[in-house]
């Protein structure tokens, strides 16, 4: 029974194997000749980063600038009713007025809550 087995496995195993590449340089050619967009989407280690500005919604009350995208992380600055900002991504958080998501300040300075941002354009995700 096992003999029966391995006489019916062993020939798709063997013609599995004859479709890998030989060499780590072979698998990598053959990965970017199987997926072209993952050769392309992979952003240049040199490449400028292009921030989006965006509006702080708030009347007079200054908006809080915290560690994380949350209301539970600790406020570690401000900015300014009316003032222009620049964001970088958007992640989930908690909720604010009903809106979950929260824009990242450039260089990992910090998060504030879409609610009381408006960008005017598409943000990319983090």
């Amino acid at each position: 029974m096992i003999r029966r087995a391995l006489k019916s496995v062993l020939p798709a195993a063997a013609a599995v194997l004859a479709l890998l590449p030989v060499t780590a340089g072979a698998a990598a050619a053959s990965t970017v000749a199987a997926h072209p967009v993952a050769a392309v989407a992979a952003p240049h280690p040199a490449r400028t980063h292009h921030y989006l500005t965006g509006r702080v919604a708030t009347q007079r009350a200054r908006l809080n600038v915290r560690s994380g995208p949350g209301t539970r992380y600790r406020v570690v600055g401000h900015r300014d009713a009316r003032r222009l900002i620049s964001v970088s991504c958007k992640s989930e958080g908690s909720r604010v007025h009903g809106n979950r998501l929260w824009y990242r300040l450039p260089n990992h300075r910090g998060y504030v809550s879409a609610h009381y941002v408006r960008t005017g354009r598409y943000v990319p995700w983090c």
